[in-house]
């Protein structure tokens, strides 16, 4: 689905200026409150509805008369008096000579914002801090449409409708380059590990989805169980960080209540905001990595079985594919 809000993802306000509102998978996922997919459908639909689709020939002119100065790799001064434009506009200020965009591809850009008065406030230029996101996620879906296609190189002037400090209607502008661009493996690649004995057996297909057979009687530990099976050679990862994964829930009954694989395409989870056991059973591993996460309940969604979570009181098992972190 897409949320066309213009509410900040990141909770800066330089990240808020190009991120969209965070929104659940359709799943259950591992986040610690995900709402029903039909809930989240409506959400969409509404949104959708609400805002335009296409920028007007004032938008467009708008952002056209924002003066750019300055040359490619380094940060550049925008010129305007004052701007405002009904719903996100783009203008192609450089055209890059580098790798083609395409989605699904981790993208690392630098950036400067400014606000609608013409007044800087705040750039990935100034601590040298660039910034990296999946092409094509919905929380940065104001940049998939102006970017695929495009190559490592560009730079764009973006102009998004959002509030001020006082929720007030506003426009934030954008110049972002790309500066980099790699393609996000599709599947955990690395080392084999020997797995404990006694726990679920894994049996992964050709494209890589998993499986599992429960042991007969098996009972699900008093901790967590965090199960290397594949050992990838990227970096470690921290609990502060957001993880790019494939990944297959089941009950210990062996059902499967939700997985990224059954809908096609990974997903992008900040490990702040998932359930405990993906927080302490992902952080440590390294990129690249299948892991093996048997959650007790009080870990998951709750000891105690309640009427507005159908998995709170469950045991849950998890095969986790770690592609990226960012």
């Amino acid at each position: 689905m897409k949320l066309r809000t213009s509410a900040g993802a990141t909770g800066v306000v330089l990240a808020a200026s190009l991120a969209l509102a965070g929104c659940a998978d359709d799943g259950a996922g591992p986040e610690e409150n995900s709402p029903s997919a039909e809930a989240s459908a409506e959400a969409s639909e509404s949104a959708d509805a609400a805002q335009p689709s296409e920028p007007t020939e004032a938008d467009i002119a708008a952002v056209e008369a924002v003066k750019v100065t300055g040359e490619a790799g380094a940060e550049p001064e925008l010129s305007f008096d004052s701007i405002e434009v009904s719903v996100p506009t783009t203008v192609t200020v450089d055209a890059g000579d580098g790798a083609e965009l395409a989605e699904g591809m981790k993208v690392t850009m630098q950036y400067v914002a400014y606000d609608a008065a013409g007044e800087r406030v705040g750039s990935t230029w100034e601590n040298d801090s660039p910034e990296s996101f999946t092409l094509g996620d919905e929380r940065y879906s104001v940049l998939t449409e102006p970017l695929v296609g495009q190559s490592v190189g560009t730079r764009l002037l973006i102009a998004n409708p959002t509030m001020d400090a006082e929720n007030q209607p506003s426009t934030v502008v954008n110049l972002i380059e790309v500066t980099d661009a790699v393609e996000i493996p599709s599947r955990a690649e690395g080392e084999a590990v020997e797995p404990a004995e006694g726990l679920p057996t894994v049996t992964l297909g050709e494209d890589g989805a998993p499986s599992i057979e429960i042991p007969d009687g098996y009972e699900a530990p008093d901790e967590l169980v965090a199960q290397t099976l594949i050992e990838g050679d990227g970096e470690e990862v921290a609990a502060e960080q957001t993880v790019i994964a494939h990944y297959t829930g089941w009950t210990l009954d062996g059902e499967v209540f939700d997985s990224s694989w059954e809908r096609g395409e990974p997903s992008s989870f900040s490990l702040q905001q998932v359930i405990p056991g993906w927080t302490d059973g992902i952080s440590g591993q390294t990129v690249g990595s299948q892991v093996l996460l048997v959650i007790p309940a009080d870990q998951a969604y709750g000891a105690e079985a309640n009427e507005s979570n159908e998995l709170a009181g469950e045991d849950l098992i998890f095969v986790v594919d770690i592609l990226d972190a960012e």
